[in-house]
């Protein structure tokens, strides 16, 4: 039996990233301000010719007063207990790097109240996060394999297969994949912010 993940469309994020900022009444313009990009960047990103980094979503989501678990539920409330590995959402939040960067499998479906996130963190050769991701709560992650480069406040440590890793998500943090093999990390965080 596969349970190998199938291809799923993305979510449109873009899509609901204008519906949650006309719902607020603010202009492109309004938000572009608030976040510190161009009134050009929020466009494509909302009309599905560019997709942000997980730092930008961050900042985005924080200025409309909502969270990333919001824009990549699929609607579906489904109380099964076990997902299949074929039917998790895989996440693709860079365009630019897709396929030689970082991909999310969706481990907890995302649902109003639920206290964990949880996804697998599928990272490239060379792939990383962008720089100074900051958030609200606490982060737990396992390297299932490969090596995870990870930054948390200016500090480098390295994780090898089997290793794991907490961390206050408010300190400053990145990760990067150093290793010529693919890296697989279960990523969890509460509340949930992506």
């Amino acid at each position: 039996m596969d349970d190998s993940p199938s291809p799923r469309e993305e979510p449109r994020i873009g899509t609901r990233l204008k519906h949650t900022r006309l719902t607020r009444g603010l202009t492109l313009k309004d938000l572009a301000d608030t976040v510190g990009c161009s009134v050009s960047a929020l466009s494509k990103i909302e009309n599905r010719r560019a997709n942000p980094s997980i730092t930008m979503l961050h900042k985005i989501c924080g200025a409309l007063g909502t969270n990333m678990a919001t824009l990549f539920a699929d609607g579906v409330d489904d109380a099964s207990v076990v997902t299949r590995g074929k039917d998790r959402p895989v996440i693709t939040t860079d365009q630019l790097r897709r396929g030689h960067g970082i991909q999310l499998q969706r481990l907890v479906p995302y649902a109003p109240g639920y206290l964990l996130q949880g996804n697998v963190h599928m990272i490239e050769p060379g792939g990383y996060s962008n720089e100074g991701l900051q958030h609200e709560g606490e982060e737990l992650g396992y390297v299932v394999e490969g090596t995870l480069e990870l930054n948390v406040d200016g500090k480098t440590y390295i994780a090898e297969a089997g290793d794991s890793f907490f961390f206050r998500s408010d300190s400053p943090h990145s990760y990067r994949n150093p290793g010529d093999t693919v890296t697989r990390v279960i990523w969890v965080n509460t509340p949930p912010t992506f």
